[in-house]
């Protein structure tokens, strides 16, 4: 069995191909969204989703979300005495998922199709696929997340030449995409996006324009406070799509603070960001040589994709309203479902090409001289250009810039400048030249690959030799080692996880221990709620548990409606 995950920013979720076509498994507390987050609690064990994204508030030091903007560097966090790569934060929210698919499927899970945001760079690839082995899964494919949003849609369905723009707005990256249907292949002619923008930035905005207002800054808040207020500013922005004022209501210290915002003041403190919205998506027809006029539809996905801001850009840029009758938080990992029923060839599906583009020019390091003779250094050569159709091989010729020289070193980069040194490099790749021949007969043929994965091999064959010299880009700064992946494989089995079965009593005292943290009026009721709940677990009666949990969260219930 093959699943299909959406490995997000703020929510993950997995489910596979069935029957029916496209289903989503429920997690431990009946929701399909798992909040990609994780925290230690006090007797060392990890928590994951709804539990996690609570303790962010009640214990801030202990918790972390939205590592997914870290994938790909080795930035660590500490957490309960240990440190963890954003590798392994990705890794413990995947187990968690397939433990939920595990159980509904009643079988074991090895293989998986995971989505990423199509602008995501070769290392956060790499540690992408090495999240899944340290959860334990082969990933079979990665699939550009506006690619599975098409596939969501059933774009491969619709009539010949079909062209469509995916727009993919998430907690934490935005993607866009334009695609083409034709002769069954589902073709990306474009790629572009912005891997730190996202809802979050949404809310730094909410958040700073409360600040300013109220003449306060964020450390005049306790950690459990700024938690509280960014939680209550994360629902505001939701109310704000369906509401033209909202009002927030929090407090610092011992002084109670209301603020008021409506649609039109959060549209303009958000325009800078609109505006980085935009030349992606301006960039995007640019590659794709289309004009606005020339798309069949627009799709929008995304949880953050529902402001009404984002629809009125689109609007306005294009004539003409999108597509959005998929719920736009699942509509990545059902099309990462429909690829994992391509990838087991599930006879229910037709047979459909899927063609992906690489997100970055690929090349190396140049020196040119001058009409004078003099020597720049550092100049930029590309080989492949970004938005070339995957797997694509191309080649390029260099030679040595002076006579006797011994060898030719190959720097090869990622990026759009011309400047190597405003691009990322990648790799390093020296070929032995022979000092005897002459600048022109010391030719050196570059060949670049680059797979639909997101894997570079780099060939370099001087022509005089005819030996060729191989650089496979595995060792990307950032990204695990195989001896590092081991070593943290061996680390994260040793981990203590709670059982899925206790997941709803954990989520529920972490919900309790938050409200208990926000709110000093109900702290005396929940104190006893929380105290007489954990008698109940200590009892080992699952019937009197279960009994007492549904009491014990309409409780909760109630009590945040009248906070």
């Amino acid at each position: 069995m093959i699943v299909g995950i959406d490995l997000g920013t703020t929510h993950s979720l997995i489910g596979c191909y069935g029957d029916t076509g496209p289903q989503l498994f429920r997690n431990a507390l009946g929701n399909y969204l798992t909040p990609s987050a994780v925290s230690v609690d006090e007797q060392g064990h990890v928590l994951v989703g709804e539990a996690a994204r609570d303790r962010l508030i009640s214990h801030p030091a202990s918790s972390i979300a939205a590592f997914k903007r870290r994938m790909g560097t080795p930035r660590e966090t500490q957490l309960g005495g240990r440190s963890f790569r954003p590798e392994e934060l990705s890794a413990l929210v995947l187990r968690s998922l397939l433990a939920d698919a595990e159980t509904a499927l009643g079988a074991k899970i090895e293989e998986a199709v995971i989505s990423v945001p199509a602008y995501f760079s070769d290392a956060q690839r790499k540690a992408t696929r090495a999240a899944g082995e340290l959860a334990g899964i082969k990933v079979e494919r990665l699939i550009n997340e506006p690619t599975a949003a098409a596939l969501a849609y059933g774009l491969q369905e619709r009539q010949e030449g079909s062209r469509f723009m995916v727009f993919d707005l998430g907690g934490g990256t935005f993607d866009v995409s334009v695609l083409e249907m034709f002769e069954g292949v589902v073709e990306v002619h474009a790629s572009a996006g912005d891997n730190f923008l996202g809802g979050e930035d949404f809310l730094d905005v909410l958040q700073n324009a409360c600040l300013t207002d109220l003449k306060l800054h964020a450390d005049d808040f306790s950690p459990v406070e700024r938690g509280s207020l960014r939680r209550r500013l994360e629902a505001a922005k939701r109310n704000l799509s369906q509401h033209g004022e909202i009002s927030v209501e929090t407090r610092t210290g011992k002084h109670e603070i209301k603020w008021h915002i409506d649609q039109e003041r959060f549209a303009s403190l958000a325009e800078p960001l609109m505006q980085r919205m935009r030349a992606p998506l301006e960039r995007a027809l640019r590659d794709a040589r289309l004009h606005p006029e020339q798309l069949n539809e627009i799709v929008l996905v995304g949880g953050a994709s529902r402001m009404p801001l984002v629809s009125r850009l689109i609007a306005r840029m294009f004539g003409k309203l999108p597509l959005r009758h998929v719920n736009p938080d699942e509509a990545i990992a059902l099309g990462a479902c429909v690829a994992a029923g391509m990838k087991s060839r599930d006879a229910t599906l037709e047979e459909i090409i899927l063609t992906d583009v690489c997100p970055y020019t690929l090349g190396v390091e140049v020196g040119q001289r001058d009409a004078r003779g003099n020597v720049q250094n550092g100049l930029f050569s590309p080989i492949i250009h970004r938005n070339s159709v995957v797997p694509v091989s191309r080649e390029s010729s260099y030679w040595p810039m002076t006579e006797q020289q011994t060898a030719l070193s190959l720097k090869v980069y990622q990026g759009e400048n011309p400047l190597v040194n405003n691009n990322i490099k990648l790799g390093e790749l020296d070929i032995p030249l022979n000092p005897a021949l002459s600048v022109s007969q010391n030719e050196v043929v570059v060949r670049f690959t680059y797979d639909i994965n997101g894997v570079l091999q780099i060939e370099a064959t001087p022509k005089a030799s005819g030996l060729r010299h191989e650089l496979l880009l595995e060792q990307n700064p950032g990204t695990l080692s195989e001896t590092e992946l081991r070593t943290r494989l061996a680390a994260l089995s040793e981990l203590k996880i709670h059982p899925r079965e206790k997941q709803e009593n954990l989520a529920l005292l972490a919900r309790a221990e938050r409200l208990f943290e926000e709110h000093l009026t109900s702290r005396q009721v929940l104190q006893q709620w929380i105290g007489q709940f954990r008698q109940t677990l200590e009892s080992q009666d699952e019937r009197l548990i279960q009994n007492h949990r549904q009491q014990f969260g309409s409780a909760l219930d109630s009590l945040e409606t009248q906070l």
